[in-house]
C-alpha cells in the first residue's frame, strides 16, 4: 500500500492497531508531506523498529529528477521520472521583478485529447498521476525555486501534461494536500486549474468548493475553428462549456480565466477578437493572450507582435481585462510535452 494514499485518520488507526502511540502517526505524516521524506530511513525521530515496520507494510514511491533545463530568461524545465519509469514535466516560470514564481504541473502521463498544437497531444495517455505525484512536483520545484531565486513558489497552475479534469480525484486530492496546514499550506487563490473544457467536470469542480481558480484553454472563439484544433470541442461545444463556466462562477464567485494562444492567420484577426469579446460578456472573466511556442511538425506559426497587440487592444477597448504572455523558455524544450517526447 502506498502510505501517502492514507489520510491522517486512516494512518493513525493503522498505527494504533499495530501497537504504536497516536502521536507517531502525526510524526510520520509530517515527514511525508511537510518535510518531503524520500524514504522511511529519513524519518530520524522514529525508532528503528517503527521504521522497519513501515517498510514492511507500506510503499513510498517518489518522483525523482531525470533532466533539468534552464533558459536564459530564467525559466526552468524539469523532466521527472516516476516510480514505474514514466516521464512527466514541470516548468518553473519566474517573474522576479514581481516576486511571482509559478510552477506549471502535470496531472497525467501523456494526454488523450490530441490538441493539434500541443506536443503532449501526440503522446498516448498512459495513466493519471496520483495526488502524491502531483504534490511531489510542487514540493521539488519549490526547492528549486528556493535554491535558484531564494524565494518560494507563489502560484501553481495545473496546465502541464494531461487534462486535469480527467484526473479529477487525484487533482482534487493534491489540492487538498497543497492547501492543508499539514501540507504546503498554500492559499487556494494561488492555485489555478486549467482545462480544455469538459462541461460536466467543470460543474463537478464547482460543487467540490475547492476555492481554486479556473481557466479555460479556449484558443478559438467559435466551434468550427475550435473543432479543428481541439477535438474535445466536438463533444463539449462552446455553448455547453460557457454554461458550465456560468455555473462555476455562480458557485465560486471567481473570475474565469480564458487562455488564448494566437496562431498566425488562424485565430488572431479582429473578427476573432470580437467573437472572444462576446464570450467574455457572458461571465466575469479575464483573458490571457499567449504567444505560441512552436513545436516540430505542427501546422501553426506564432502571430506577429503587432497582431497580438491589436487583438489585445480590441478587447481592452471594450472593457475586458487582458494580459499578454510572451513565450518563455524559447531556448529550451519549454513547450508542454517537448522534453518528455524526446525521451
Amino acid at each position: 500500500m502506498d502510505i501517502r494514499s492514507l489520510s491522517l485518520e486512516e494512518l493513525t488507526s493503522q498505527l494504533i492497531l499495530s501497537g504504536e502511540k497516536k502521536f507517531r502517526a502525526k510524526q510520520v505524516y509530517e515527514w511525508l508531506w511537510q518535510k518531503g521524506a524520500r524514504s522511511f530511513d529519513e524519518m530520524t525521530n522514529l525508532s528503528l523498529d517503527l521504521r522497519e515496520k513501515l517498510k514492511e507494510k507500506y510503499e513510498l514511491p517518489v518522483v525523482t529528477l531525470d533532466k533539468l533545463q534552464r533558459s536564459a530568461d530564467g525559466t526552468v524545465k524539469s523532466r521527472f521520472r516516476l516510480h514505474d519509469g514514466h516521464l512527466i514535466e514541470s516548468v518553473l516560470i519566474p517573474v522576479v521583478a514581481d516576486d511571482r514564481f509559478t510552477v506549471c504541473v502535470s496531472s497525467q502521463v501523456g494526454c488523450s485529447l490530441t490538441c493539434t498544437f500541443c506536443a503532449t497531444g501526440r503522446m498516448k495517455r498512459l495513466r493519471n498521476l496520483t495526488a502524491a505525484e502531483i504534490y511531489d512536483q510542487v514540493f521539488l520545484v519549490n526547492e528549486q525555486c528556493l535554491e535558484i531565486f531564494g524565494k518560494p513558489l507563489t502560484n501553481i497552475v495545473y496546465m502541464g501534461m494531461g487534462e486535469p479534469l480527467l484526473a479529477f480525484r487525484e487533482v482534487v486530492g493534491s489540492i487538498d494536500r497543497i492547501t492543508s496546514h499539514t501540507g504546503l499550506n498554500m492559499a487556494p487563490r494561488r492555485l489555478t486549474v486549467s482545462t480544455a473544457g469538459i462541461a460536466k467536470m467543470i460543474r463537478k469542480l464547482a460543487d467540490e468548493d475547492t476555492k481554486v481558480n479556473l481557466a479555460l484553454s479556449l484558443h478559438a472563439a467559435d466551434d468550427e475553428k475550435r473543432n479543428e484544433i481541439m477535438p474535445i470541442n466536438e463533444t463539449n461545444n462552446l455553448e455547453a462549456i460557457i454554461e458550465s463556466l456560468e455555473y462555476f462562477y455562480a458557485k465560486a464567485k471567481k473570475r474565469i480565466g480564458f487562455e488564448y494562444i494566437t496562431f498566425q492567420d488562424f485565430n488572431d484577426s479582429l473578427e476573432d477578437a470580437e467573437r472572444l469579446y462576446q464570450i467574455c460578456r457572458r461571465v466575469p472573466s479575464m483573458v490571457n493572450i499567449i504567444e505560441y511556442n512552436p513545436i516540430d511538425n505542427a501546422p501553426f506559426r506564432k502571430s506577429s507582435e503587432h497582431r497580438i497587440d491589436d487583438f489585445a487592444t480590441y478587447l481592452r477597448d471594450r472593457g475586458i481585462m487582458v494580459t499578454v504572455r510572451r513565450s518563455r523558455g524559447k531556448d529550451i524544450d519549454a513547450a508542454c510535452g517537448q522534453l518528455a517526447n524526446k525521451a
